[in-house]
């Protein structure tokens, strides 16, 4: 078991954080942790090609890839390393995200790991979506309710092949270690420090209590800049 992965969470805490968005949480974190402002979310744009999709929160199994050169590998080597990986996958506390790297620089995204197979591999083996900077293909095929975000949609594999895994990654500004707690939807990513998790929902309420007098002013015909300078001072949104 992972460093990051000690002190696992109970169920309950999953669920609660599961019912916002990952910018609610982003707000969240900014209450509980502000020395947290500046880091740990996905800072570059990533393609979502299922926005209806609800909120996911799981542990990171992470993996690096490249595809625009052979592996280098005997073939049976490079199949027993795929298996490796997949075996990774599936261990360990669930529910799981899978993040990987393409580390192929510029060419990222050149030949697409994820498709039909890989989703509903990975969905199989108990992950609830993917968050790479590499590609995905096959989206009509794609596993139902297994979440994407990715840098590109590309047609084909490549040389695609596994690098390695269970190591410390970078995915679109995000630094990302195996167990790792994760809350991703359409809007981008964050990870959640295990010690923090717990106080994020009642921050996040917090942060939807403060909004409310503002929009109430916003939509309001008598808006006034002085009414919703009041009202930025009461939520604490302005000293």
């Amino acid at each position: 078991m992972s460093q990051s992965e000690t002190g696992l969470l109970p169920a309950a805490v999953l669920e609660a954080l599961a019912r916002y968005d990952t910018p609610t949480i982003c707000n969240a974190m900014e209450i509980v942790a502000p020395e947290r402002r500046a880091i740990g979310f996905t800072t570059r744009p990533l393609i979502c090609p299922f926005p209806q999709l609800p909120p996911i929160v799981g542990y990171a199994r992470t993996a690096t890839i490249r595809a625009t050169v052979a592996s280098g590998l005997p073939a049976t080597e490079q199949q027993a390393r795929r298996m490796a990986y997949y075996e990774y996958v599936g261990s360990g506390q669930g529910p799981r995200i899978s993040v990987i790297q393409d580390i192929d620089g510029p060419d990222a995204g050149f030949g697409a790991f994820w498709g039909e197979v890989n989703s509903a591999v990975h969905q199989a083996l108990g992950c609830l979506g993917v968050i790479t900077d590499g590609s995905i293909r096959d989206i009509p095929q794609w596993a139902p309710g297994f979440q994407a975000l990715a840098g590109s949609i590309a047609p084909s594999h490549g040389h695609v092949h596994v690098t390695g895994f269970a190591a410390e990654i970078r995915v679109a500004g995000m630094t990302v270690r195996d167990g790792d707690l994760i809350h991703a939807d359409s809007h981008g990513a964050i990870v959640i420090p295990h010690h923090l998790a717990d106080k994020l929902p009642a921050a996040a309420d917090l942060c939807g209590r403060r909004e409310v007098p503002i929009l109430a002013i916003a939509r309001d015909p008598s808006f006034s800049l002085q009414r919703l300078r009041e009202a930025l001072i009461r939520s604490g949104e302005i000293h």
